[in-house]
């Protein structure tokens, strides 16, 4: 069972990621020469997103990022890291450009509690940070308790991977160290969850992966839902792609997963209990815990918005953008939490400057890579309504198209990755 070191990891994602740290400093006598002062809980797609609009907008505005990370890893492209499409350090990014760049005020630390009605941020090395409006970007945490056996410590030799980084690096050298012939368990969590056909397409880059290097080898999917995202597109490319290598199991068939052994290595289901060699176990989720300490969730353990600027519903000076957010419609994905970013840029602009709200459009697209030059698509684009999030179109790859067009819309990904990234982290 393979556990990666802190040391190890930073070797995988290179020198060039590690070095681009971006400034620290909380600089409380600057921030308080400013007009009016953001503070941004969360450095990833939601977070960057939103403090770079403002920033970029608005130079009176003091706009702080709180990230305990020096580098991110995004989850979205990690799959292709684990098939042998990508890097990790392909998949890393540094906040210095939003920090030279922008002015934005990098402070790498843990944002440990929201003080709503005083409007500040404490700090976990101490101190607090005020804000006129806050931005809550804590993406999700994992419901460990809702598998009996999985905890944080069992996630280091079952990895989710869920939350990209150190968990995928661990998963990929499993991968590496599994013999031919072995059997990798994914497990996938009931919805609500981040990115829902990216179980999926992990089961394909896993295939590729399996397929290329160890072709005695069988994957098991124990999953937690009857249906999934995309999974005409997904069956057709397991048939034609890795025909007999994987099976899913629905729960339906299983009664889904209730326990796991990490010193066994066993998954068991209501009916049966499965041996793995990796196991990639995926369990329920719930907004990041800062937000429930901040009073932003609701009983569902995620954060109501209002659909048309992401203003939560708990705190009027508060937004909550990304995967945290009852975003309706949406699915929580990477581009919609980038799309969310600009709309509630829009709202806070118009609350700290006086410039003009925009009606709320947004928009998602998912792409999953099922093989070689092999790629299919499900997006969508909506708009705010009174009470929700409501669709105003969308679309969906289709069953059987050419391998020009698939390998059209693979291609269509890349670019769409090297262009979020760019506008996230400048």
């Amino acid at each position: 069972m393979y556990k990666l070191t802190r040391r190890r990891f930073a070797s995988l994602i290179g020198a060039s990621a590690t070095g681009v740290a971006a400034s620290s400093l909380a600089a409380p006598a600057v921030l308080s020469a400013a007009k009016s002062r953001l503070v941004v809980i969360g450095g990833g797609p939601a977070g960057a997103t939103t403090a770079r609009y403002v920033a970029k907008a608005a130079k009176d505005v003091a706009v702080t990022i709180i990230e305990p990370k020096h580098h991110f890893t995004t989850c979205f492209f990690s799959n292709l890291y684990l098939g042998g499409f990508r890097t990790l350090e392909s998949i890393t990014h540094g906040y210095s450009t939003l920090a030279a760049e922008y002015g934005i005020n990098v402070v790498h630390d843990v944002a440990v509690d929201v003080d709503g009605a005083g409007k500040k941020v404490k700090l976990g090395r101490g101190g607090d940070l005020p804000y006129d409006r806050l931005v809550v970007t804590p993406g999700i945490d994992m419901r460990y308790d809702t598998i009996e056996g999985y905890s944080p410590e069992a996630s280091t030799v079952m990895p989710h991977a869920w939350q990209a980084g150190t968990q995928t690096a661990v998963l990929k050298q499993q991968l590496e160290a599994m013999e031919d012939g072995g059997t990798f368990v994914m497990c996938p969590p009931p919805n609500p969850f981040r990115c829902p056909p990216g179980p999926y397409e992990r089961v394909c880059m896993v295939a590729h992966y399996l397929k290329t290097n160890k072709p005695k080898s069988k994957i098991i999917v124990l999953d937690a839902k009857d249906k999934f995202s995309k999974q005409a597109l997904f069956q057709e490319a397991w048939a034609q792609h890795y025909d007999g290598m994987i099976e899913w199991l629905p729960k339906e068939v299983t009664g889904g997963v209730k326990a796991v052994n990490t010193d066994s290595m066993e998954i068991m289901t209501d009916g049966e209990t499965f041996k793995a060699s990796v196991a990639n176990v995926i369990p329920a989720q719930k907004a990041g815990v800062i937000a429930e300490r901040a009073g932003l969730t609701a009983d569902n353990g995620w954060c109501p918005i209002d659909p048309s600027s992401m203003r939560s519903k708990m705190n009027e000076d508060t937004f909550v953008v990304g995967d945290a957010s009852v975003a309706s419609a949406m699915p929580k994905s990477a581009f919609s939490a980038n799309s969310q970013a600009k709309v509630a840029a829009n709202a806070i602009l118009a609350d700290l400057t006086g410039s003009k709200k925009f009606p709320a459009k947004y928009r998602n697209t998912c792409w999953s890579l099922v093989a070689t030059s092999d790629g299919v698509k499900v997006g969508a684009d909506y708009a705010g309504g009174e009470e929700k999030i409501d669709v105003t179109s969308k679309f969906i790859s289709k069953t059987g198209e050419a391998a020009d067009l698939r390998a059209q819309t693979a291609e269509e990904a890349n670019g769409w990755y090297e262009g979020i990234t760019k506008d996230i982290f400048g």
